[in-house]
């Protein structure tokens, strides 16, 4: 766990001293994108961000290379020379994306190929754990469909969800937190040595997340652009297949003889938990799908931006930005943690209930807006404006009436009014009929 630890500060120290130059080199370049319609910044923002989180990846790869207890992962298993490869490829489509916007279809294949590039290294989905059935062996033609599959879904799922500040950032370390725990208990556990790849690679994710987060939180000093949003996708996937397709669920010994109902009732506490990375994602690709979804209906480009994402719908209820945020991160970390606690003891009515009731929170939370609690008069002192009874507006008073007919002060005491073109007052009023009096004629 040490070596974990020391893996994930590292990547976080220099993702977060990076940040700061890599703001500055994208002010410099000028990778500050005007706003736009369905953007909820008011100042344009720096992007290219996710250039310090590759680099935090970097640095993480190559101290767990160097230290006892992680070298072995290098030297059993080709998935972190596969993960930097397709991360590399993705990153780069991702800069030049920051710069130039690049069209969809373009960061579409760019996905594509970064997760084949993955797959002729190595690090692909070889079977499947079906409940009842057992462990299913894929064709490679089977799993590298699959693979590419996962890899644009959960990259386009964390690009989606990237809307407002730190949210992106925060839900994939939520996720990765999760995902890290499983994978490690899994390793030391159940001494699955296929499942330390994927720990490393939690780890490190986690790193990367948290050396952002703390210019990205609102108001964001950078965005990590595309560049960080299809990153973090990846090395997310990365971690789902690596666990997923890689580590054979008869190591763990779920699967027996018997009924299909008991080899399905003693599958599912593991089952679950090989979901994981796709659970973790659940509100990313909830939105996604409701975003494709929505456009089609509208008929729109599925790839065409607009202001309906679950996020923008939260600032539209009456949620604060950072409420809103904060909220994101709460359905994750319950739909990620419950799962999670679920697999370890499925058998505790208490889990499920806990769920249950901090479901609950959650969608009190949500409607809060809706309501209009007020305190009482004594404790108005002690809680924010919004909270308190609206008091009665004074009257104003009366203003008196203006004469009918002013009583014109003396020449001597008039102030003169600056003349403007061809002799008519610039400012002031000016009257329709000229005073004969002051022409000198008679009245």
């Amino acid at each position: 766990m040490r070596d974990y630890l020391l893996t994930l500060c590292v990547t976080a120290a220099v993702t977060y001293l990076l940040t700061g130059p890599v703001r500055k080199f994208a002010i410099a370049t000028g990778a500050m994108p005007e706003i736009r319609a369905r953007d909820v910044h008011r100042e344009p923002t720096p992007r290219l961000g996710g250039i310090a989180m590759f680099f935090g990846l970097c640095a993480g790869l190559l101290v767990a290379d160097h230290l006892q207890n992680l070298n072995s992962v290098f030297e059993l298993s080709n998935e972190p020379r596969a993960l930097l490869s397709g991360a590399a490829l993705i990153w780069l489509i991702g800069v030049l994306d920051d710069k130039f916007e690049l069209d969809a279809l373009i960061k579409l294949g760019a996905q594509m190929i970064s997760a084949g590039v993955m797959v002729i290294q190595g690090l692909t989905i070889l079977w499947l754990p079906i409940p009842g059935v057992g462990t299913v062996a894929l064709t490679p033609g089977q799993g590298t469909l699959l693979t590419v599959a996962l890899v644009v879904l959960t990259i386009n799922a964390v690009n989606f969800v990237d809307g407002l500040d730190g949210l992106a950032a925060g839900m994939v370390c939520i996720a990765a937190a999760a995902f890290f725990l499983y994978a490690y208990r899994l390793w030391y556990g159940y001494t699955i040595e296929a499942a330390a790849p994927a720990t490393l690679f939690a780890a490190i994710l986690m790193g990367m997340c948290l050396g952002f987060l703390p210019h990205n939180m609102h108001p964001a000093r950078i965005f990590m652009g595309d560049s960080g949003s299809m990153l973090i996708g990846l090395i997310l996937a990365a971690s789902a297949i690596s666990i997923t397709g890689q580590v054979d669920p008869d190591t763990l010994k779920i699967f027996f003889e018997g009924s299909t109902r008991q080899a399905t009732h003693a599958a599912l506490p593991v089952f679950i938990p090989l979901l994981l990375p796709l659970t973790i994602i659940a509100i990313p690709m909830a939105d996604l799908v409701l975003a494709i979804v929505r456009r089609t209906w509208n008929g729109q480009s599925p790839f065409a931006a607009d202001r309906g994402h679950l996020h923008h719908r939260l600032l539209e209820i009456g949620h604060s930005h950072s409420r809103a945020v904060l909220i994101m991160y709460f359905w994750s970390a319950l739909i990620a943690f419950g799962t999670l606690a679920y697999s370890v003891h499925s058998t505790s009515m208490w889990i499920v209930l806990g769920v249950v009731m901090l479901s609950a929170i959650g969608l009190v939370l949500l409607l809060l807006p809706r309501f209009s609690p007020r305190a009482p008069r004594w404790a108005e002192s002690f809680v924010p404006p919004r909270y308190r009874r609206r008091r009665p507006v004074p009257r104003m008073e009366t203003v008196p009436p203006v004469a009918a007919h002013p009583v014109e002060a003396p020449p001597e005491e008039r102030v003169p009014v600056p003349a403007g073109v061809n002799g008519s007052t610039a400012i002031g009023h000016r009257s329709r009929f000229t005073d004969r009096r002051k022409a000198g004629t008679p009245s």
